[in-house]
Order: C-alpha cells, then sequence, then structure tokens
C-alpha cells in the first residue's frame, strides 16, 4: 500500500489534501524491527508515531517485577498506527511496544510535521480543524448527561409493526404458543373426524398450509426483533462507555482537587510547626536583664559615685 494511501486511513490526516499527504508521505522513515525487539519503552520521551507497513506489534504495560506477566493493551497491525499524540507533546511514553513478528514501520517524527506545517498553512488549518472537532465532540459529550435509559427511548419511538414484530418474537418462544399450536392440531383433527361433512380432510392440506405461511411469517419477524434486540445492547453499551469514561474524568478531577489540597494542607501544618516552635523556644531562653550584669547591683553603683 502506498504510504499516502495509509495516511488517508488515520483520522487525524484524513482532512488533508492529496498534495499535502504525498508530500507528507515522502517525510516518512521506514524503520525494521525483529521478532521481540522493542519499538520503545514505556518512559521514553515521545516524538514520532509509527504506521504499520508490515507485520504487527504488540502494546503493552510492563510487569513491576519479573513474576507478573505484562499487561497487553492492544495488537496493532498492517495499516494501523500508534503514538500519534507524542507529535504535539512532549510527555513520555504511557506503554512500551515490541514486534511480535518482523515488522516494518513508517516512522513520522514531530520536526518533520512541522517543518511541512511551516510550509502549507492548509494542513496546518486542516489538523487544527480535527483537533478542534474532536475537542468540541468530548466537550459535548461530557456536558451531556451520560446515565439514561437507552432501552426505554428506543422502545417509545418503535412503530406498530416493529411493536408487532417484538410481540410474535416473544409469544413464538413461549409455552403458550407451544400448547396452542397442539391444542389447535387436536381440535382440527377431532372436528375433522366427527363432523359428517369435514372442511379438511386427512392428510390436513389446508392446516398444513396455514402451518407453512406461519412459519414463513415467524421468520423475518423473529429476525427483526433480534436485530432491534442487537441495536438496544449496542445502544447499552455506548451509554456504559459514556457514563464509565465521565466517570473517569470525575476521578481524575477529584485527585487533582485531593492532591491540591494535601499540598495546602502540608504547607499550612508546617507554618503551624514553625509558629509553634518559634513560641516554644521564646518560652525556655531565659529573659535578659537591661544594662548587662554592672546593671545588676544599681545600690553599689551609686555607694563608689558619691565617694
Amino acid at each position: 500500500m502506498r504510504h499516502a494511501d495509509l495516511l488517508a486511513q488515520i483520522p487525524l490526516f484524513e482532512g488533508l489534501s492529496d498534495e499535502d499527504r504525498e508530500a507528507l508521505a515522502q517525510r516518512l522513515a521506514e524503520k525494521s524491527f525483529k521478532v521481540e525487539e522493542m519499538v520503545f519503552s514505556k518512559g521514553d520521551q515521545g516524538s514520532s508515531m509509527y504506521i504499520v507497513l508490515a507485520g504487527a506489534v504488540q502494546i503493552f504495560l510492563p510487569p513491576p517485577d519479573k513474576d507478573t506477566p505484562p499487561v497487553i493493551l492492544k495488537d496493532v497491525r498492517t495499516g494501523e498506527y500508534f503514538g500519534e499524540l507524542s507529535l504535539f507533546d512532549d510527555k513520555p511514553r504511557s506503554a512500551s511496544v515490541k514486534a511480535t513478528v518482523d515488522t516494518v514501520l513508517l516512522e513520522l517524527t514531530r520536526d518533520e510535521l512541522g517543518d511541512h506545517l511551516h510550509k502549507s498553512k492548509n494542513a496546518a488549518l486542516a489538523i487544527l480543524s480535527e483537533m478542534a472537532n474532536r475537542l468540541r465532540e468530548t466537550n459535548a459529550m461530557l456536558s451531556q448527561r451520560a446515565a439514561k435509559d437507552v432501552v426505554k427511548e428506543i422502545e417509545e419511538n418503535l412503530t406498530w409493526g416493529q411493536r408487532l414484530a417484538d410481540k410474535v418474537a416473544e409469544l413464538n418462544g413461549s409455552w403458550a404458543f407451544i400448547l396452542f399450536l397442539l391444542a389447535l392440531t387436536i381440535m382440527w383433527s377431532m372436528a375433522n373426524k366427527i363432523l359428517p361433512h369435514p372442511f379438511d380432510e386427512y392428510p390436513y392440506q389446508f392446516y398444513n398450509l396455514a402451518l407453512a405461511i406461519l412459519v414463513a411469517l415467524q421468520g423475518p419477524l423473529i429476525v427483526m426483533s433480534q436485530n432491534r434486540q442487537s441495536m438496544k445492547d449496542r445502544a447499552t453499551a455506548e451509554t456504559d462507555f459514556r457514563v464509565n469514561l465521565k466517570n473517569e474524568v470525575g476521578i481524575e478531577a477529584l485527585q487533582r482537587e485531593v492532591a491540591a489540597f494535601r499540598a495546602e494542607a502540608v504547607k499550612r501544618l508546617d507554618m503551624l510547626e514553625r509558629a509553634s516552635l518559634s513560641s516554644r523556644v521564646g518560652r525556655e531562653m531565659p529573659a535578659k536583664t537591661p544594662g548587662g550584669p554592672l546593671a545588676s547591683k544599681p545600690e553599689e553603683a551609686k555607694a563608689s559615685a558619691s565617694d
């Protein structure tokens, strides 16, 4: 696959023009890694992103000791990318990456990207627009109430046909439907034996036709209901994700506030401890007599002056 086509699959660069992607693809550097060779380790200074041209890599958290297995975060394969945030911040890597097979990566460094954006105003505006859209979506998601009953909302907006399909699927999966069919079959057979002029003699062709039509209608209705149930499950999973994300952001905010409160409390305790120590030292030190040791006997000084 062409390097420019790989860049087009990355959301950060999908807004670039074909000329900008071609120019940026020329700045990609190919790097080869052997099996189990580290691409970078957690804590390393990050200044570039990578695109998997061939092979596969594994993103993981290194274990705290040798007896603990690493925490596998993701397996990145051909056409996928990782480390794109390092193009814009100067923070250490948050995880380690190693090649699981012989791998060829395309590296885009921060300097190369900055040089291209300096030369192309449209490319810079396109990337800033994409980042602004992401930030806007994140703000909108966090500002909304994440917890809601999505299943209830979906059920309230169902049409008459969709409600009928759900009722049919619910009825088909019950003992009431089985007992109803058994009772109807028995009554149909007895009626055609007892009546002097049976309307559907053995082998009950009309009844078999009715059952065939019923089965033919049941299939699509059940599939419609199953598809709607899958949609409800996806909506529920998305809501759970938003709730977890919002809770995570709230916990991080609480952690920052607690850390600031702890720092302020330590600072004030230190001030109080210094004030208490100063007061205790002042009480333990003896008070100095004004005038020095010669003024301790004023009467002797007066007598010697009169003589």
